[in-house]
């Protein structure tokens, strides 16, 4: 068998054998399989930050990669289990709205119920999925396991609501707080390759909590030049993010993930 990349997201941490335990699982069912961890440092049960990192990550993989992303404060519930088909990917994992991002960029991504047990390791735990059905599914499918084979196709996967821009009546553009990353920037849901065209010629500011913020930098260095002062800046996961220099813009103004933003088109400049 070729090469097969699997990616690794969960909130397992490193210091417990989580992760080791189902890195052993892949590589005694798919010893060829590359390994490359993309976090493990999800805030714990925080399905949400797992579904924007797991987003800004996995387009840079090679096509056929397959992601086995475990965040699932559900296990041993009734959630379902599930396998995402989208861009070439291939996504392994709960069904509770971790997978939100990707089938919003992938439309018609193929979802399937994990339902087919003799590719599940025996007798699975009911607290550790992530080891005894989502890793060797995962190595199933580095082995060349058609997906089909591992259960039927559904319609109705767990999404979460407002994870995108939605525009308004007035011309306004709501969205909310997708994410608050390690320095503290605050990641919107409002995508720069929408607004970016617009921006030269409308000018717009961006509400949050009761923060009005003007200023548009093109670098954290020219956002520097008022110290203190919030600004707005092109995020490298794609869209518009809340910054303050040399400090956390999400504690400065006690923002949250979830939180509303609404971007309003200034009349001139």
């Amino acid at each position: 068998m070729a090469t097969q990349i699997i990616t690794l997201l969960t909130d397992f941490g490193t210091e417990d054998y989580f992760v080791g335990a189902m890195k052993g699982v892949i590589l005694t069912r798919s010893p060829n399989s590359v390994l490359v961890d993309i976090t493990h440092a999800i805030a714990p049960q925080d399905v949400r930050a797992a579904a924007f990192t797991l987003s800004a990550a996995y387009p840079y993989f090679p096509d056929g990669s397959i992601h086995l992303a475990i965040v699932d404060p559900g296990v041993g519930s009734g959630r379902r289990a599930v396998l995402v088909e989208a861009a070439a990917h291939l996504f392994v994992g709960p069904d509770n709205g971790l997978f939100s991002l990707v089938l919003d960029e992938v439309p018609k991504a193929r979802i399937r119920h994990l339902t087919n047990a003799a590719y599940f390791l025996p007798n699975p735990s009911a607290t550790f999925h992530g080891r005894d059905v989502f890793a060797p599914v995962a190595a199933a499918l580095a082995e060349g396991v058609p997906p089909e084979d591992l259960g039927p196709t559904i319609q109705d996967p767990v999404r979460f609501e407002r994870m995108r821009s939605e525009p308004m009546a007035d011309g306004t553009l709501t969205g909310n707080i997708l994410h608050i990353d390690h320095f503290g920037n605050c990641v919107t849901s409002l995508p720069w390759s929408r607004l970016l065209p617009l921006s030269g010629a409308r000018p717009f500011s961006l509400w949050v909590r009761e923060f009005k913020i003007q200023k548009l930098a093109r670098s954290y260095r020219e956002g520097a030049a008022e110290p203190g002062t919030p600004f707005l800046i092109w995020g490298s996961a794609g869209f518009l993010e809340i910054s303050v220099q040399s400090t956390s813009a999400a504690q400065r103004l006690k923002i949250r993930v979830g939180d509303p933003v609404r971007l309003v088109w200034e009349s001139g400049r």
